[in-house]
């Protein structure tokens, strides 16, 4: 016996908007005898850039981020950074750990910079803290301060130490 629309007993409403159970995924397509396989975009070249913007008057606060390509800065982070590159605008304010690649200051830089690459810091940059960097450019007009170094170059000799190399006396 079937049942009818009745008070205790209706029939499943639609799923709300927003709700809708995710769609299949698309199968790919077989290959016909003879023909090649699709090749699938697994090369780090195919890769795009993971690039994360922290923009004009947002505010970030103790996070980590990792695998990040390039930063770029145009409001403020509070945060430790590992990425390729980082990118701080004129108004943007980072303020933390870092250790990148290469890093292109505009705005002002608080905490510890390590710098793998190249660093430059533009005329209106600011940085204060520990600053280590294998190159370094920097325009007139900016500031920097606290403890700054270049990197320990660990093939190369150290040149620093001022005397020849010893022989031993037989």
């Amino acid at each position: 016996m079937l049942q009818k629309e009745s008070f205790f007993r209706r029939p499943d409403p639609a799923p709300a908007r927003g709700m809708m159970p995710p769609a299949p995924a698309p199968l790919a397509p077989v290959p016909q005898p003879g023909q090649e396989a699709p090749k699938l975009a697994a090369n780090a070249e195919d890769r795009k850039e993971a690039k994360l913007v922290v923009g004009p008057d947002i505010k970030m606060k103790g996070v980590e981020v990792n695998d990040c390509d390039t930063l770029q800065v145009e409001g403020r982070i509070e945060a430790t950074l590992d990425a390729r590159v980082l990118q701080i605008s004129e108004k943007g304010i980072f303020c933390g750990t870092v250790a990148v690649d290469s890093a292109e200051i505009h705005g002002r830089l608080e905490g510890e910079l390590t710098v793998r690459k190249q660093l430059v810091v533009h005329a209106t940059g600011r940085i204060s803290g520990k600053v280590r960097y294998a190159r370094i450019k920097v325009e007139e007009g900016a500031e920097l301060s606290g403890e700054i170094s270049v990197l320990d170059k660990v093939a190369a000799p150290s040149a620093s130490s001022g005397s020849l190399p010893r022989r031993a006396i037989q």
